[in-house]
């Protein structure tokens, strides 16, 4: 690994670091929140997945999540949301291609030999980080924004025995119905079997399995993309399967890091509870 910046910030540190991707078959760029108890031992570790168009350094440098997770002694991975670079694909549109990974693996030309998200959140980059650095690997549990909202949800329902708790910023619910979902859905899976897009979906996911532990989820009634996020479908499928969750329609709340930073303590102490249980 390639060590690009290292910042003093709420006792512990925020760095960035590079490396070489089996997974994606690029290199790969995270930034990794240490609390100051990491000095001392392995701490539990809180991932957070972006959204579309941004990179590592959205989250980092936006949400304000640092000051909470040296609060409650808890580590912070901020994966990049795609591969990059001058050989990966890419298209014009803003939410296909590079910053649109979606976190799965596409099976679809010319996706398929970088596009492998999920492989890369799930196995490549824990088995770097653990390998690494004193993380607890007993210890996971999962959040994100928008795009990340879903991979987030997703990756914990179809991953359960990894994360303890789960938690959402407006995240794209019902991505088999919705323009942020289809489009990608056929670019990255193909069209053929369908059966595919249902195991990228958090609400038919929900429907289908849930997830054995506490998640929590917010967006705003003012967000510009509540059309393409469908969050009625999701909140339909948790009262139905009467699955133990938390779910608010935040008053007045855009799709904005205004918002997310406005609740992202209460998100990190939500996952605090789980960690430390």
């Amino acid at each position: 690994m390639d060590l690009k910046s290292r910042n003093s910030c709420f006792g512990g540190t925020q760095e960035v670091w590079s490396h070489a991707s089996s997974a994606t078959g690029t290199d790969m760029t995270f930034g990794l929140f240490l609390p100051s108890e990491a000095k001392d031992g392995p701490v539990p570790v809180l991932w957070y997945l972006s959204g579309l168009t941004c990179t590592h350094e959205n989250a980092m440098t936006k949400a304000g999540a640092q000051a909470w997770a040296a609060e409650q002694g808890i580590a912070l991975v901020f994966p990049d949301t795609s591969p990059r670079g001058a050989g990966v694909p890419d298209d014009a549109a803003f939410d296909l291609g590079q910053g649109a990974g979606f976190y799965l693996d596409a099976t679809e030309e010319p996706w398929a030999k970088n596009f492998r998200m999920r492989d890369y959140v799930l196995n490549e980059l824990p088995a770097l980080l653990f390998g690494t650095f004193a993380l607890d690997a007993e210890r996971q549990s999962i959040t994100g924004h928008s795009m990340g909202g879903h991979g987030a949800l997703v990756l914990a329902m179809t991953a359960p025995e990894r994360f303890l708790s789960v938690s959402a910023f407006a995240p794209i619910c019902n991505p088999t119905q919705s323009e942020w979902g289809q489009k990608q859905f056929a670019a990255y899976l193909g069209e053929a079997d369908k059966k595919v897009w249902m195991q990228n979906d958090a609400t038919l996911l929900m429907a289908d399995r849930g997830f054995d532990g506490p998640m929590l989820i917010d967006t705003g009634t003012e967000d510009q993309f509540l059309d393409l996020l469908m969050p009625e479908a999701l909140a339909s499928a948790i009262a139905k399967r009467r699955q133990q969750a938390i779910f608010r329609m935040q008053q007045g709340y855009d799709h904005s890091y205004f918002f997310v930073s406005t609740f992202i303590e209460e998100h990190i102490a939500f996952h605090a509870e789980a960690l430390y249980a």
